[in-house]
């Protein structure tokens, strides 16, 4: 499946959840209700994945994704009023960490519900 129709799905996970539950709730509870969503739709996944993260190729630490979605693409959840440049910034870090092209930062803190694509400017595909 393409980036674009992978991420096009997710999204409208997201807006099933949204639409269910509003807003209001802690990011946990969006996490668990997408996941339900994600597995209803066929799409492989990995829940809170733990990633290393390098610094000059030494390993200095992890990160935990909130979902890792059919083995290419990242997806971070917020659950906040409005989205800052700092989640952007943190989505955009993982993407670049983790060599990955592309990823999704989608917030169900707001009365609409929030997605924006997030790419990494320094990737090279092979």
């Amino acid at each position: 499946m393409e980036q674009k129709d992978l991420t096009h799905k997710i999204i409208g996970c997201a807006m099933k959840v949204h639409s269910t539950l509003g807003n209001g709730f802690q990011e946990v509870i969006y996490q668990r209700a997408l996941a339900i969503e994600l597995e209803k739709q066929g799409l492989g996944f990995q829940r809170e994945m733990e990633m290393p993260i390098f610094y000059e190729g030494i390993q200095i630490g992890t990160r935990r994704v909130d979902f890792f979605v059919q083995d290419v693409l990242l997806v971070e959840l917020k659950a906040v009023i409005k989205l800052e440049d700092v989640h952007l910034a943190q989505a955009m870090n993982y993407c670049q960490a983790y060599k990955l092209p592309l990823g999704l930062l989608i917030n169900f803190g707001a009365k609409s519900l929030e997605f924006k694509r997030v790419y990494n400017l320094n990737y090279k595909s092979v």
